[in-house]
């Protein structure tokens, strides 16, 4: 049995508090809960929040966490704090200069957007500052202490023996996949897909595509607009929406596909590109989140300028017209992944640089 995070004998063990704010699941949810899972076997923590959190042993509140932080650890380090919200940074400031935590503060930027001038004094009161990629951290105000992208669980997105198996067991029709995953809006810039499978896909009749993800009541009409044009283009059985699948379902439809684009307009980060690749998909995205650091044009696949309908157009033409070129970018996507972005490896970098600043 664990004792309760409350408990004296165990609070001086614990090391790491981690912010988790938001009470909607998003792409910093799930960073945190995929890092914290390989985090919490190299360090003693607790999540300041419940969201989400698979463990209640590991939750912690906010006036518990002021009690724990007051003193230091036996050793007389301080705690770190990490936060990966603005609202989080608020909490650690809180914690730090109002309740006199004895805690150092830490916040992981991946935003590419001009920052707000309470946001910046925010971060000048953060101990260090941590970017997820070079992109973010060319938008803070100051140099970060460091650049630590994220990774994947490779073990979990893993490629099909056979993606034709694989692809045909899925029962969306053709004899190979390619497809666009995440929600289902303009900003995703699934128009673009959708337009590009239009003009493509009739020159490659084994080839179906999918659009797998939620579909908001705003986005209703958007999509039904770009289903006008894929029924007007005789392609209504090729060019599919799933709809919100179950979390289980996502991987195995990675696995099965031997194309994935990732067009939006921005990300912070962009994991899909990685699970994609992971997947030995080729990849084809926009000049958006870390994309243009991950992907090496010609060998993973390719990289074309936000919201630029020719360029996505051309470039998926390119590389179905080479199936053999296809599955070779599929397979060094997954070696790059393998040797660089292991979410393993993320985790562990994180805490080797937390121990610097305790």
């Amino acid at each position: 049995m664990h004792e309760h995070p409350e408990s004296k004998s165990q609070s001086a063990e614990i090391e790491l508090i981690i912010g988790n704010s938001n009470s909607n699941f998003s792409g910093v949810t799930s960073t945190m809960l995929q890092v914290m899972s390989y985090q919490k076997q190299l360090i003693n923590l607790r999540i300041m929040g419940k969201h989400f959190v698979p463990d209640p042993e590991l939750v912690i509140g906010f006036w518990d966490t002021v009690k724990l932080c007051r003193k230091p650890l036996k050793n007389g380090k301080w705690r770190i704090f990490h936060a990966r919200r603005v609202d989080e940074m608020i909490q650690g400031v809180l914690l730090k200069y109002v309740f006199g935590a004895k805690i150092r503060l830490v916040f992981s930027s991946a935003a590419q957007r001009k920052r707000s001038g309470s946001t910046v004094w925010l971060t000048n009161k953060m101990d260090a500052i941590i970017a997820v990629s070079k992109r973010s951290a060319s938008f803070l105000h100051l140099p970060p202490n460091m650049i630590n992208p994220h990774g994947v669980q490779v073990d979990n997105y893993t490629p099909a023996a056979d993606k034709q198996a694989a692809w045909q067991a899925l029962g969306y029709g053709g004899k190979f996949g390619i497809g666009i995953l995440g929600r289902v809006r303009k900003q995703k810039g699934v128009h673009l897909f959708v337009e590009a499978c239009i003009q493509n896909l009739p020159q490659h009749p084994d080839i179906n595509a999918v659009v797998v993800g939620a579909i908001s009541g705003s986005s209703q009409g958007f999509v039904d607009e770009l289903k006008q044009k894929i029924a007007q283009a005789g392609l209504s059985d090729r060019i599919i929406f799933t709809g919100e699948l179950p979390f289980e379902q996502i991987p195995p439809i990675f696995s099965a596909l031997s194309m994935v684009c990732a067009l939006s307009d921005n990300e912070g980060f962009g994991l899909t590109v990685l699970e994609a690749m992971s997947c030995r998909a080729a990849v084809l995205a926009t000049e958006a989140g870390a994309w243009e650091e991950i992907i090496r044009p010609g060998v993973d696949g390719y990289v074309v300028p936000v919201n630029d309908q020719q360029a996505v157009s051309e470039k998926m033409a390119l590389m179905l017209s080479d199936r053999n070129k296809l599955v070779e970018m599929g397979i060094a996507g997954r070696s790059r992944v393998e040797d660089n972005y292991r979410v393993e490896d993320e985790a562990k970098k994180l805490v080797d640089y937390f121990r610097t600043l305790q």
